[in-house]
C-alpha cells in the first residue's frame, strides 16, 4: 500500500496532526495542504482508514525513514521457531540418551519446539503401547529444561511420538 501525499489524499477532509505533534483538528482538504505549505513541508496520509483520516505534516523523506525503521525493528524482533527432532530407539544407550537430551534442552531455550520420536522397527513396533510409552516418558524425565507436551504421546509411522516446547517461567 502506497502512503499518499498532498494532492493525492481523496478525503475531503483530514484531522490534521502538525509537525510538532499538535492538534489542529479537521481541516479541509485545502486548507490542510496549505497549512502544510507555510511550514514548508508536506501533508501525509497516516491513518486512511480513521474516519475522518488522519493526515501528519512532515517531511515525506523523514516520514519514508521511520517507516523503514519500524520495518527493520519488527523483522530484528520477530523469531521464526522451528521444530527440531530428537530419535531414540528401544536399545539407545544411557551415555547417548544423555547427549541427545542435552541437545533438546538447548533447543528448547532457544525457544525452538522439539519432536521426540521413539523409532521402532521390525517386531518392537507391536510391543505394549504402555512399555513402549514408559521408554519414551524414561527419555522426557533425562531433559534439564523445564518443558510442556505439546502433543501427547501418540502411535506416529515411525512408532511413538510427542512434541514438547518450553514451559513459561512463572512470572512472564
Amino acid at each position: 500500500m502506497d502512503t499518499r501525499i498532498n494532492h493525492q489524499i481523496r478525503a475531503k477532509e483530514v484531522r490534521v496532526i502538525g509537525p510538532e505533534a499538535e492538534n489542529f483538528g479537521v481541516l479541509a482538504l485545502g486548507a490542510a495542504i496549505e497549512k502544510a505549505q507555510e511550514f514548508g513541508l508536506d501533508l501525509i496520509e497516516i491513518s486512511p482508514n480513521a474516519n475522518p483520516p488522519v493526515a501528519k505534516i512532515m517531511e515525506y523523506g523523514k516520514f519514508q525513514y521511520e517507516q523503514q525503521k519500524k520495518r527493520r525493528d519488527i523483522k530484528a524482533n520477530s523469531h521464526t521457531t522451528e521444530t527440531k527432532s530428537v530419535q531414540v530407539k528401544i536399545g539407545t544407550g544411557d551415555h547417548d540418551m544423555q547427549l541427545k537430551a542435552k541437545r533438546a534442552a538447548g533447543w528448547l531455550t532457544e525457544g525452538h519446539r522439539v519432536k521426540v520420536d521413539l523409532f521402532l522397527w521390525g517386531r518392537y513396533k507391536y510391543m505394549e503401547f504402555e512399555f513402549l510409552k514408559e521408554r519414551l516418558e524414561r527419555f522426557l524425565k533425562l531433559i534439564p529444561e523445564d518443558y510442556k507436551l505439546a502433543d501427547p504421546i501418540a502411535k506416529s509411522p515411525k512408532g511413538l511420538s510427542t512434541v514438547i516446547e518450553r514451559a513459561k517461567k512463572q512470572g512472564n
